[in-house]
């Protein structure tokens, strides 16, 4: 049985592709799907963090300022691009080394952006609710950023 979010993720996936078909650039693109993710869901903050060397630093996003570079292996978008793999965090007080870009942010979720075998950003989400993300959410998330 499908869930109203599986529902909400299956269109925002159609309207995502139809948007970004054809763009080349990848910061027009972020923009559009950081804003896409952000007004469908209404989470804290959407956003993306590139990779430039050995740090993220911050691209296009939706809601409050944000921190502007994170080293590599550091809180969840760090640990994310370090282990190669989407993270769900329930309760960031509970993520040894999370970083406090606002307090308000209860809840997280980072997926890594793959460009030919490498990751080249990461999207950010965090919610000022705790247990906001699940299975349901690193898998539509997952899909999307495929779309780039």
């Amino acid at each position: 049985m499908t869930t109203d979010k599986e529902k909400t993720y299956e269109l925002l996936y159609k309207q995502v592709q139809a948007l970004i078909d054809g763009e080349k650039d990848e910061v027009a693109v972020m923009a559009n799907v950081a804003a896409m993710i952000h007004e469908t869901f209404h989470f804290w903050w959407t956003g993306f963090y590139r990779v430039m060397g050995q740090e993220l630093v911050l691209g296009p996003f939706q809601g409050p300022i944000a921190c502007t570079r994170i080293a590599y292996g550091r809180g969840v978008c760090g640990t994310a691009w370090q282990e190669k793999r989407s993270i769900v965090v329930p309760d960031v007080e509970q993520f040894k080394g999370h970083i406090a870009c606002s307090s308000a942010s209860k809840s997280e979720i980072v997926v890594p952006v793959w460009k030919n075998d490498e990751i080249v950003a990461v999207l950010d989400i965090d919610s000022e609710k705790l247990n906001t993300f699940d299975e349901t959410d690193r898998i539509w998330l997952e899909k999307i950023v495929t779309c780039f």
